[in-house]
This record gives structure tokens, C-alpha cells and sequence, in this order.
């Protein structure tokens, strides 16, 4: 399981930069026009959302997952008062990246000195339900110590109904994939234990219905948006889709456009505790700008968590 576990981390960090270079762009014409087929790292394009960052980096999505990352590395275990300082250094101590509305909200409340609990924002975002990899991680032997890390980790900065019960719904998934639960049947699963936001619930299923649909049209369906009544819907086509190709899908992703870094990474993450390391493209792995000191953390968390 361990080698599925890192592969559903690293998977994850790759969706997420192979996203860079065409994130938030709505228009599918546009991106083939600009860019054509996403199938490589890339630089965004000048003038984006994430212009100054180079091919290989991260979305601001996929920098705070590796602020995740490098605090569960440090403590062993998940401490909400220092992922949320960590967090809350990345964007105060000359950030270059983009910082969206759920971030400026919760930084304002950190600001004024409130309490964790009603520092997050009520953004209904994906982005803050889909940074959880790292936890799934570290917890991948604790089914319930992970789902209270996965809530904590998400109301601080999205503290919206919705978007911790979708946060849920991929921890279930991701775990039970781990422990050998192939991806629909999980999906099933976490559904029928229960999500609680109905809507959400009818969206997911609509996306169990979804798979093998053409993606592009798929998504645009559902929503290329950010809020997570459309966006995971998305997910769980592209898993459903590509089960057994995780390049494929985190392609279509990126080509299907909008908010592809946060689809990404929670379909990475799930595809990855699917398939493994080897489904992962090596060009992809060996180019981000962060993969030894990925690999890195994980063996540190490795290493702690055997103490």
C-alpha cells in the first residue's frame, strides 16, 4: 500500500502543475488555439492568473497542499495551529502566486486575530477539499483520525457545508481505494454512508452517471467553475472515464478547461491510489519543480510516524 499511498500524493502535485499553464481558462477553442494539447508541463502564459510562475511549479492550490505536506512531514501528525500558521505564512511573506477570494477572506479573519474555528471563508470552492492527499497519507491506517484531519484542513479556509462534505466524500474514496476498493465501488460507498449536503449528493451521482462521456462536453455540463457542486461531478467522470489511464485523464482535464488545478488534484489523488507510481509519466514526476523535496517529506512522515 505504501507505494500506492505515494503514488496518490505525487499524482496528485503533478494534476496540479500539469493544470499551470492553462488554468482558469474557460474557453476550450482558446486553449487549443493558444496552447493545443496539454500533454507536458508548462509556464502559463503571460498575463494569467499565475503569470511569474515557471513550468514544473504549482498553482496556489497545489502550494498549499505542499504547505500540508511539509507540516505533517514536521509534526508527525496533523496540528491545525501549525498548518494554519504555515498556511497563513505562505501568503503574507512575499507570495508571488495568485490569491483568490477564499484566501482573502480567511487571511482577513487570521488577521483580526479570531479564533481557527472562524477564520475560514464560506467559499464553496473545491480548491480547499482537494489539497487533502498528504493526509490521506499519513492517515491512510486510521480511517477516522483522517476524516477529522480532512475537516479541520478544510473549515479553515472553507468553512461552507458543502465544500466539507465533498472534502469527505474524497477522503472516503481515497482511503477505500487505498485499501484495495476499486474507484466506483468506493465512490458508491462514501455515497451511501452518507454526504451531507443534498444537493451535492444529487451532483455526485449525476457524475457516476457520467462516465465515458465525452469529458469536454462532460464538464461543461456540469461546470467548469470553481464551487464544488460542479466541480466534483467533474472528478468523478474523469475517474470513471480513465480508470486505467491516469495521463489521459489529467489531459482531458487540463483541455476541458476552467478550474482544472482543483479537478485535478483530487482526480489525480484517487487515480494515483489506483494505479500506482508507474501510471504516473516519468517526464511528468521528474519535472516538478518540488519533486525531491516531495519525496522527501513523505519519507520524513514515513519516518515519524514509526516512532
Amino acid at each position: 500500500m505504501t507505494s500506492q499511498a505515494k503514488a496518490m500524493v505525487l499524482a496528485s502535485f503533478v494534476a496540479d502543475s500539469l493544470a499551470l499553464g492553462a488554468h482558469w481558462i474557460y474557453d476550450t477553442a482558446e486553449i487549443d488555439r493558444q496552447i493545443g494539447q496539454v500533454d507536458r508541463l508548462l509556464a502559463p502564459l503571460p498575463g494569467s492568473y499565475h503569470d511569474g510562475k515557471k513550468s514544473g511549479d504549482f498553482t496556489h492550490y497545489g502550494d498549499q497542499t505542499l504547505v500540508l505536506l511539509e507540516s505533517l512531514a514536521r509534526n508527525g501528525e496533523f496540528s491545525l495551529p501549525d498548518f494554519a500558521a504555515d498556511w497563513q505564512r505562505l501568503f503574507t511573506d512575499g507570495y508571488r502566486g495568485y490569491i483568490d477570494k477564499a484566501t482573502a477572506a480567511t487571511l482577513d479573519n487570521m488577521g483580526r486575530s479570531l479564533p481557527l474555528a472562524q477564520c475560514g471563508s464560506q467559499s464553496s470552492d473545491l480548491g480547499g477539499a482537494a489539497r487533502i492527499a498528504p493526509l490521506v497519507y499519513r492517515y491512510r491506517e486510521n480511517r477516522e483520525r483522517l476524516l477529522e484531519a480532512v475537516r479541520q484542513q478544510t473549515a479553515v479556509t472553507h468553512n461552507n457545508p458543502a465544500t466539507l462534505a465533498g472534502a469527505d466524500f474524497l477522503a472516503k474514496t481515497a482511503w477505500a481505494v487505498l485499501h484495495g476498493t476499486e474507484p466506483a465501488e468506493a465512490m458508491t460507498d462514501a455515497l451511501d454512508e452518507g454526504v451531507a449536503d443534498f444537493d451535492l449528493d444529487i451532483r455526485i451521482r449525476a457524475g457516476l452517471d457520467s462516465g465515458g462521456k465525452d469529458t469536454r462536453s462532460t464538464i461543461k455540463h456540469f461546470g467548469q467553475m470553481c464551487g464544488i457542486a460542479a466541480a466534483l461531478p467533474g472528478v468523478v467522470h474523469l475517474v470513471l472515464s480513465y480508470p486505467d489511464d491516469l495521463r489521459t485523464a489529467l489531459v482531458e482535464n487540463v483541455m476541458a478547461g476552467g478550474d482544472s488545478a482543483a479537478r485535478g488534484l483530487a482526480a489525480g489523488m484517487i487515480l494515483g491510489a489506483t494505479l500506482g507510481e508507474a501510471a504516473i509519466p516519468e517526464a511528468w514526476a521528474r519535472g516538478l519543480t518540488q519533486e525531491k523535496n516531495i519525496l522527501q517529506l513523505i519519507a520524513d512522515i514515513d519516518r515519524l510516524s514509526r516512532q
